[in-house]
């Protein structure tokens, strides 16, 4: 049986000022580096074949610092980079409304229809389900820890609950930090937790 562990990168700049980030990057907050530290500590008894990362400096930063002093293989992959949104990136959500409001509820309400000047969320699925046939391949057994971002993991909880991109945006919501563990075994796919944030609800302040 092989268990992933999939982790939204920690909370940044562009969180909270509600911009998109997509290709682009902002750096973490106190809050996002302190809640990756607080995920490594819940994590520190997993013994993990390998860390996965999207190559972006958020998601990277993120890794290192859950990891903190462990010794392990450590790969960055472009598949797991953020949805690529085009000409969204850098700008926030209420500008993105007002500016562009009938494509922007294609991407909330119908992500299947959603087709801007970057990726669509098929091309994120495509992408995505290559990378866990490489995955499986690699390591028919055992744990990887894979640090990726929001849209992504949305995907995957519906390729591993086989639904459509149109229902992506379900709850749970993907908060920074938050951990979706799934299992493959025997071809079967299954998601054991999704979106959980124990880790950062216990923290002390």
């Amino acid at each position: 049986m092989l268990q992933l562990f999939f982790v939204r990168h920690g909370e940044t700049e562009w969180n909270v000022e509600k911009r998109l980030q997509g290709r682009l990057n902002s750096n973490l907050t106190e809050n996002g580096i302190r809640d990756a530290e607080l995920l490594g500590k819940r994590l520190a008894t997993i013994d993990f074949e390998a860390v996965y990362s999207s190559p972006s400096n958020r998601t990277v930063e993120t890794a290192k610092l859950i990891i903190d002093e462990r010794t392990l293989p450590f790969k960055t992959d472009e598949r797991l980079m953020e949805i690529d949104l085009g000409e969204w990136e850098g700008r926030t959500v209420d500008e993105i409304q007002q500016s562009e409001p009938e494509l922007y509820h294609l991407y909330q309400d119908n992500p299947s229809q959603f087709k801007g000047t970057g990726e669509t969320f098929a091309d994120v699925k495509n992408r995505l389900e290559a990378v866990l046939a490489e995955l499986v391949e690699a390591y028919p057994s055992g744990n990887l820890l894979i640090i990726t971002h929001g849209v992504v993991i949305k995907v995957l909880q519906a390729i591993f609950k086989t639904r459509s991109l149109d229902l992506v945006w379900e709850p749970p919501y993907i908060e920074g930090t938050s951990l979706t563990i799934a299992k493959i075994e025997d071809g079967k796919r299954e998601l054991l937790l999704e979106g959980d944030i124990a880790h950062k609800e216990r923290k002390i302040v």
